[in-house]
């Protein structure tokens, strides 16, 4: 996997909105910090290449972003986002922030579904 560089100059803007985060961030970070989801450490507001996820686990190569009213218009400029990181070999989910507050379990389940897939091509892979 090719090295993901970032902006540094974001660091301090990454700080700042782990300090704001929305509710649904909260209430997700809750859920996946720590190892708590199959033992994989997550990451919140980490800066890759000149943006910041919401969440990203190294281990994965997984980046969860939360679709919420920050994104309201946006959608061409998340696609071209999500394209160029994508080269980095990185998988996206994204979960709309109303999923996460009212139906956090399946959000969960989704994510370790996608983790058990995941672990399975490793295994099959040469």
């Amino acid at each position: 996997m090719k090295h993901i560089p970032y902006n540094k100059k974001l660091k301090t803007f990454s700080q700042e909105l782990r300090n704001k985060s929305t509710l649904s961030e909260i209430i997700l970070w809750k859920k996946i910090q720590n190892g708590q989801i199959k033992g994989y450490k997550f990451n919140r507001q980490k800066p890759l290449l000149n943006y910041i996820v919401d969440f990203y686990c190294k281990e994965l190569n997984l980046v969860i972003e939360i679709d919420g009213q920050s994104h309201d218009n946006k959608y061409h400029a998340d696609i071209k986002r999500q394209k160029e990181l994508e080269e980095y070999k990185l998988y996206f989910l994204r979960f709309d922030d109303r999923k996460i507050k009212n139906d956090v379990q399946n959000v969960i389940r989704t994510i370790e579904i996608w983790i058990d897939n995941f672990e399975k091509s490793i295994k099959k892979s040469p």
